[in-house]
């Protein structure tokens, strides 16, 4: 008997210390007027937090329901011209273009905030939730949102300057055609919130996409289209983590751009 009491003891502490733990969660939200520091709790008792539901959530792949708020709400002096980066605590980076997080018509961004009481489902078999923080999309068709602009677990959101000034080694020549141009602009949307490409770029979450190797130089024939298309059908791995980036997603003229922006970079390596 002794040791039955010990042991709910111990898991009665373990399950105090988880919810103490997730009580503190934190988001750091990093602006020009300064940082400010929103938790759980101060956040699921906003006046403006409220019940939505998500059509096709694209953490959970099914439809959801969050307690949010609207994101512009956090977001108080930044314009539609600014630039936003979404931390994970996994190292994934989103980058994010601030017109769309601030607009109230058409695709909506929210945050949704995990209830310590009522936990998220885990995302998979031995995986934690989508929690404690969550940038969910209303309508997000209606401005093309794509499935690396809905960060889960993020912890910090913060205000910088456009990719393109802080990472020059990411830019194309300067007389690289319109193609290559736009296919940067794809790997900003579809691939930088994990890869760093010429060891630039914020993500601590995926592999290097130029040094020491492109992919544009290892993989044959179509197999880097398949491969971003279908992952798991190139390479069955059951802890790989690389997403299928379908034709709604990108499409296949798009995804040539993409291809043609790495082959284009695997010239422009820079020196490690």
């Amino acid at each position: 008997m002794r040791r039955l009491l010990n042991a709910l003891s111990s898991l009665a502490l373990l399950a105090s210390l988880h919810a103490a733990t997730t009580h503190a969660a934190e988001l750091h939200i990093e602006l020009p007027s300064g940082t400010r520091t929103w938790n759980s709790s101060s956040l699921l008792s906003h006046p403006q937090t409220e019940t939505i539901s998500i059509s096709a959530d694209v953490a959970y792949k099914r439809d959801m329901q969050y307690r949010a708020i609207p994101l512009v709400v956090l977001l108080e002096g930044v314009a539609p011209g600014d630039h936003l980066q979404a931390v994970a605590l996994d190292g994934f980076a989103a980058e994010l273009p601030a017109a769309p997080l601030l607009a109230t018509k058409g695709a909506r961004a929210w945050l949704a905030i995990e209830d310590p009481q009522q936990p998220w489902p885990a995302l998979a078999e031995g995986k934690p939730s989508a929690g404690p923080f969550y940038l969910v999309w209303q309508n997000p068709e209606a401005a093309q949102i794509g499935p690396e602009q809905w960060p889960f677990q993020v912890s910090r959101i913060r205000l910088l300057e456009a990719v393109a000034k802080r990472f020059p080694a990411l830019l194309p020549a300067a007389n690289a055609n319109g193609d290559v141009q736009a296919g940067f602009a794809q790997f900003q949307k579809n691939c930088l919130a994990c890869h760093r490409l010429n060891g630039a770029g914020d993500s601590q979450f995926g592999p290097d996409l130029n040094i020491p190797h492109n992919p544009t130089e290892y993989f044959a024939g179509d197999f880097l289209r398949q491969y971003i298309r279908d992952p798991q059908s190139l390479r069955r791995w059951p802890q790989g983590r690389m997403p299928a980036f379908s034709e709604s997603v990108i499409s296949d003229s798009q995804l040539e751009q993409l291809i043609g922006y790495l082959r284009h970079m695997s010239t422009r390596k820079t020196e490690h």
